[in-house]
Protein backbone atom coordinates (compact mmCIF):
# COMPACT_ATOMS: atom_id res chain seq x y z
CA UNK A 1 0.00 0.00 0.00
CA UNK A 2 1.26 3.47 -0.38
CA UNK A 3 1.46 6.35 1.67
CA UNK A 4 -1.58 7.82 0.54
CA UNK A 5 -4.16 4.81 0.70
CA UNK A 6 -2.68 4.85 4.61
CA UNK A 7 -3.58 7.95 4.79
CA UNK A 8 -6.78 8.39 7.62
CA UNK A 9 -10.12 10.11 6.53
CA UNK A 10 -9.15 13.19 9.23
CA UNK A 11 -5.48 13.39 7.94
CA UNK A 12 -6.80 14.46 4.66
CA UNK A 13 -9.85 16.54 6.10
CA UNK A 14 -7.06 18.63 7.66
CA UNK A 15 -4.96 18.95 4.85
CA UNK A 16 -7.70 20.36 2.64
CA UNK A 17 -9.07 22.83 5.63
CA UNK A 18 -5.05 23.65 5.27
CA UNK A 19 -5.34 24.57 1.91
CA UNK A 20 -8.32 26.51 1.73
CA UNK A 21 -7.18 28.66 4.52
CA UNK A 22 -4.18 29.36 2.45
CA UNK A 23 -6.68 30.38 -0.37
CA UNK A 24 -8.35 32.49 1.77
CA UNK A 25 -5.13 34.42 3.15
CA UNK A 26 -4.55 34.88 -0.56
CA UNK A 27 -7.32 36.11 -1.60
CA UNK A 28 -7.90 38.29 1.81
CA UNK A 29 -3.98 39.70 0.98
CA UNK A 30 -5.43 40.44 -2.50
CA UNK A 31 -8.12 42.80 -1.08
CA UNK A 32 -5.60 44.88 0.99
CA UNK A 33 -3.75 45.32 -1.63
CA UNK A 34 -6.90 47.05 -3.61
CA UNK A 35 -7.84 48.07 -0.99
CA UNK A 36 -4.12 50.44 -0.39
CA UNK A 37 -4.62 51.40 -3.61
CA UNK A 38 -8.08 52.56 -3.74
CA UNK A 39 -6.72 55.90 -2.63
CA UNK A 40 -5.36 56.60 -6.43
CA UNK A 41 -8.08 55.55 -7.92
CA UNK A 42 -9.79 59.09 -8.97
CA UNK A 43 -6.18 60.44 -10.15
CA UNK A 44 -7.12 61.35 -13.37
CA UNK A 45 -4.65 60.29 -16.07
CA UNK A 46 -3.78 61.41 -19.60
CA UNK A 47 -4.66 58.48 -21.82
CA UNK A 48 -3.14 58.54 -25.71
CA UNK A 49 -3.53 56.17 -28.56
CA UNK A 50 -1.05 56.60 -31.50
CA UNK A 51 -2.04 55.59 -34.87
CA UNK A 52 1.05 57.01 -36.57
CA UNK A 53 3.02 59.97 -37.03
CA UNK A 54 4.00 62.66 -39.55
CA UNK A 55 6.37 65.88 -40.59
CA UNK A 56 4.43 68.40 -42.04
CA UNK A 57 5.65 72.05 -42.32
CA UNK A 58 3.33 74.80 -41.68
CA UNK A 59 2.40 75.68 -44.64
CA UNK A 60 1.26 72.34 -45.99
CA UNK A 61 -0.89 72.09 -42.34
CA UNK A 62 -2.48 75.44 -43.36
CA UNK A 63 -3.62 74.25 -46.28
CA UNK A 64 -5.14 71.20 -45.29
CA UNK A 65 -8.69 71.22 -45.03
CA UNK A 66 -12.02 69.04 -44.51
CA UNK A 67 -11.44 65.73 -46.59
CA UNK A 68 -7.59 66.39 -46.84
CA UNK A 69 -5.80 62.86 -46.51
CA UNK A 70 -2.31 62.72 -44.10
CA UNK A 71 0.11 59.75 -44.54
CA UNK A 72 1.43 58.46 -41.52
CA UNK A 73 4.20 56.33 -40.73
CA UNK A 74 2.53 53.36 -40.21
CA UNK A 75 1.02 50.90 -42.11
CA UNK A 76 -2.61 49.50 -42.44
CA UNK A 77 -3.54 46.72 -39.93
CA UNK A 78 0.01 47.63 -37.92
CA UNK A 79 -0.27 47.91 -34.07
CA UNK A 80 -1.18 51.58 -32.44
CA UNK A 81 0.65 52.63 -29.49
CA UNK A 82 -0.99 53.60 -26.39
CA UNK A 83 0.37 55.91 -23.75
CA UNK A 84 -0.35 56.82 -20.22
CA UNK A 85 0.93 60.19 -19.14
CA UNK A 86 3.44 60.09 -21.95
CA UNK A 87 4.73 56.90 -21.29
CA UNK A 88 4.48 54.35 -23.67
CA UNK A 89 2.66 51.48 -22.20
CA UNK A 90 1.21 48.83 -24.77
CA UNK A 91 0.20 48.42 -28.25
CA UNK A 92 -2.77 47.33 -29.48
CA UNK A 93 -5.42 47.29 -32.19
CA UNK A 94 -8.20 49.54 -32.97
CA UNK A 95 -11.63 47.99 -32.81
CA UNK A 96 -15.35 49.19 -33.63
CA UNK A 97 -18.01 49.34 -30.62
CA UNK A 98 -21.69 50.31 -30.98
CA UNK A 99 -20.36 52.82 -33.62
CA UNK A 100 -17.38 54.19 -31.56
CA UNK A 101 -14.48 53.58 -31.96
CA UNK A 102 -12.04 51.62 -29.13
CA UNK A 103 -8.56 50.38 -28.50
CA UNK A 104 -8.21 46.38 -27.24
CA UNK A 105 -4.35 45.71 -25.99
CA UNK A 106 -2.69 43.37 -27.52
CA UNK A 107 0.82 43.87 -25.86
CA UNK A 108 1.66 45.17 -22.55
CA UNK A 109 5.27 47.38 -22.66
CA UNK A 110 7.67 46.90 -19.53
CA UNK A 111 9.32 49.69 -18.94
CA UNK A 112 12.91 49.97 -18.09
CA UNK A 113 13.04 51.93 -14.74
Amino acid sequence: MSDTENMDWQELENSDTETADTTNESVASDDMASGDLEAVFDVPVKVSAVLGKTNLSVNHLLKLGPGAVVELDRKVGEAIDIYINNRLVARGEVVLIDEKLGITMTEIIKGDD
